[in-house]
């Protein structure tokens, strides 16, 4: 396969330059590749001819998004769209990643890939369209949403904690309690992006790893597993306001990939230890 991976110098761009090393790569990112102009992507794609197109880039910084509301819909919608369409020029099959701020948080239950997206926040909103954008100008596509994603080099909620755990500062550390998730290491995201490109799924898939936590569950294992003994002390969203609303519920049903025969994903605290020990 000739894969061109968009971001591909972020958290899991890095982990897919070191899980596909073993097809031909290219790297699509600043300053070289800016996704935001139509030529630049167009040409990086049109050169490299892939048969698969890879789509990471994306602004990611949930709070940033509220403020700088052109740009956040400039890179993660725009940008997707012609993302979208320079795959679809060279008969490209793309995957594209997005997220489960598409959603508002207030279902009791597991999000499915069928579910009706309302997104609260700027970089919800940004993601959404970006998704519309991909269906719109792509044919052959799969949009993966996954959420509370950890993996080399970060930044992410495990580098945070990690850090907090080992300054020598050891007061109790407040952790959100009242928001839940599935943890998801950039290894176990990997692993069903490269399945996918074996075995495409055309549409949304969601992609994250087994099992559930709140932030405090999460940091309580990071903390166990690096056998740090700063105390932590659980606290709800509203003792720790964000400019960006927080959904209260995160979790994502893996409908499409149990009905597509792909295996389960692992179970976040065996991919948290994995990734910590590894």
């Amino acid at each position: 396969m000739k894969i061109l991976i968009t971001g591909g110098k972020g958290m899991l761009g890095q982990t897919l330059q070191r899980v596909l090393s073993e097809h031909a790569l290219a790297i699509a990112d600043l300053p070289e590749v800016d996704i935001t102009n139509e030529t630049s992507i167009g040409e990086a794609v049109r050169a490299f001819q892939p048969t698969h197109v890879v789509h990471c880039a994306a602004m990611t910084q949930v709070d940033l998004c509220e403020t700088e509301q052109e740009r956040a819909f400039r890179i993660n919608a725009r940008g997707s769209e012609y993302v979208a369409k320079a795959a679809q020029a060279c008969s490209a099959h793309l995957i594209a990643i997005s997220t489960d701020y598409v959603f508002d948080g207030t279902l009791t239950r597991p999000y499915r890939e069928t579910d009706r997206p309302n997104p609260k926040t700027v970089y919800g909103a940004s993601k959404f369209a970006g998704e519309q954008a991909i269906q719109q100008h792509a044919q052959a596509y799969t949009i993966v949403r996954t959420a509370w994603l950890y993996g080399e080099k970060g930044p992410s909620f495990v580098h945070t904690m990690i850090k907090l755990g080992e300054q020598a500062d050891q007061a109790p550390l407040r952790v959100v309690d009242d928001q839940i998730g599935n943890p998801t290491s950039t290894d176990a995201l990997a692993a069903v992006i490269v399945r996918l490109l074996k075995n495409p799924i055309r549409g949304i898939v969601h992609g994250t790893c087994e099992g559930e936590a709140t932030w405090y569950e999460f940091a309580q294992e990071v903390f166990r597993l690096k056998n740090f003994q700063r105390q932590l002390l659980p606290c709800t969203t509203a003792e720790y306001p964000r400019p960006a609303p927080r959904p209260a519920n995160s979790r994502l049903e893996k409908s499409a990939l149990r009905t597509a025969g792909f295996p389960a994903m692992p179970d976040w605290r065996q991919a948290l230890a994995t990734f910590l020990n590894g």
